[in-house]
């Protein structure tokens, strides 16, 4: 998503992180976070989060609360507007219990269990150990194995309902939707009355630009069985079918483009698509690893931009899968518009890299670097807050900014560019790549880092505020 620019001002954001039974900081704007460890060093609160340490500015917080339980939160992907959720198959294989025990041990898939249990001779008891293996991965966000034994579970059993939908979901995971179509499409037929295939085939098609198919295997689904995450999918493409009524398609290379016929000019369209192949290219220079499918781009002249995408007033474009554009009033690419294009085109080439696991704030601060956008004079006031340990620790910028007031958005925004700009003229454009790499291997946003600039968050932190202090607090 891209943001227009407003004045900084100082503002404080934060959103709830999900661990085991925890302590609760309570923060002055009203936010929460549980952490399973709370230290007082002073100045800032120090908690941890699994194997992450993180810190917080005491002036942040109102109060600390002493045990309690995390809330449940629901997953998803980084993206910053509300797309569709990839739905996670309740249907289950039958599993005999000795099947875990020999598939898992210490937490971690036993190579030489599921060799044993290809070797017994019993396909179906093999199967469903590559499936406790390709699950056990995907949970864990280690999408390429997990791909590799759902593959493996399908050649012993290419008929297994269950395993095609798990599988389909694992590949619309990990962005490959159109590769999974054929999986979903499978399934639905092997298993008829099935929800759960329904709601898969039905992601697949609409990440396949299929919108009218996705909502009809939607309304199925639902009609099988009652889902408020599936409910909330329909009602967003049927929004876009409402928007869209009266547009025509066009496409290039790489892009499928959905316009209104009569509000933008050949002439407009064929210029925006040859911009956006340019960029294509480009931007393959920088990740080296450009997205498979075509990219669904949408022009939108008026209210409807707002309309489907339910999007804050603050917002200038959206990516949630496909690039939502709003183009009233032009009548050419102009400079902002080739900006515009170019950062949310970033955004699939990151989604597509980090396998759908990029943090918020990474994910716009390289969408605004490669735009380019420069933080100028708002460096300055950043650097000050930065200074004075008043700013929005990143590991709360984790989450989408969707929800944030425009000055709260401002400021995440602001702080995003600035990490993205230090790490890029520090260390260069490829640490930022190969930490998207890592992340999309299932490394923590915080193990990446670590693994690549050799900084946590707190290490970050104070690096960014040094840098910030250099460039812009003069």
């Amino acid at each position: 998503m891209r943001l227009p620019f407003y004045p900084l001002l100082c503002v404080f954001a934060a959103v709830s992180l999900a661990s085991a039974p925890a302590d609760t900081i309570r923060l002055k704007n009203g936010r929460s976070i549980w952490a399973e460890t709370i230290t007082d060093k002073g100045t800032r609160l120090e908690y941890s989060i699994g194997d992450n340490t993180f810190a917080i500015p005491k002036s942040l917080v109102d109060h600390v609360e002493a045990g309690g339980a995390v809330p449940a939160t629901s997953g998803g992907n980084a993206s910053d507007s509300p797309g569709i959720t990839i739905p996670t198959p309740g249907s289950e294989l039958q599993i005999a219990s000795d099947i875990y025990s020999k598939v898992l041990r210490d937490h971690r898939v036993d190579p030489e269990g599921l060799a044993a249990l290809e070797k017994s001779g019993d396909p179906e008891a093999a199967a469903a150990g590559y499936f406790v293996a390709g699950r056990h991965e995907l949970e864990r966000g280690n999408f390429s194995p997990a791909r590799s034994y759902y593959e493996k579970a399908l050649h012993l059993r290419p008929e297994n309902p269950t395993l095609l939908m798990h599988y389909a979901a694992a590949l619309l995971r990990m962005g490959h939707g159109r590769e999974g179509l054929a999986s979903a499409e499978k399934a639905a037929r092997l298993a008829p009355d099935s929800a759960d295939a329904w709601a898969v085939l039905g992601a697949a098609q609409y990440a396949s630009d299929r919108n009218d198919a996705a909502q009809t295997s939607w309304k199925h689904s639902l009609s099988l069985h009652a889902d408020a995450n599936v409910e909330r999918m329909l009602a967003k493409a049927q929004r876009d079918s409402a928007a869209e009524a009266s547009y025509s398609q066009g496409e290039s290379s790489h892009f499928t483009l959905h316009y209104e016929g009569q509000q933008t000019s050949e002439s407009f369209r064929r210029a925006l698509l040859s911009t956006l192949e340019s960029q294509y290219d480009e931007l393959s220079g920088v990740f080296n690893t450009p997205p498979r499918d075509s990219i669904a781009v949408i022009l939108y002249t008026g209210q409807a931009f707002f309309d489907v995408t339910q999007a804050p007033a603050w917002s200038g474009a959206i990516n949630d899968g496909k690039l939502r554009i709003p183009v009233n009033g032009l009548d050419s690419v102009t400079p902002d518009l080739a900006r515009v294009l170019k950062h949310e085109l970033a955004h699939s080439f990151i989604t597509y890299l980090s396998r759908g696991r990029c943090p918020q704030w990474l994910h716009e601060g390289i969408a605004q670097l490669l735009e380019p956008r420069a933080l100028g004079s708002r460096g300055n006031r950043l650097s000050q807050l930065f200074q004075g340990q008043n700013q929005l620790p990143f590991n709360m910028l984790e989450g989408g900014f969707i929800n944030f007031s425009t000055t709260e958005a401002t400021l995440a925004y602001d702080e995003s560019l600035a990490a993205a700009e230090y790490i890029s003229e520090t260390y260069g454009v490829s640490d930022l790549t190969r930490i998207l790499q890592r992340i999309g291997e299932g490394s923590s946003t915080e193990a990446a880092l670590r693994a690549t600039i050799h900084a946590d968050y707190g290490s970050l932190e104070t690096e960014l505020a040094r840098f910030l202090s250099n460039k812009y607090g003069r």
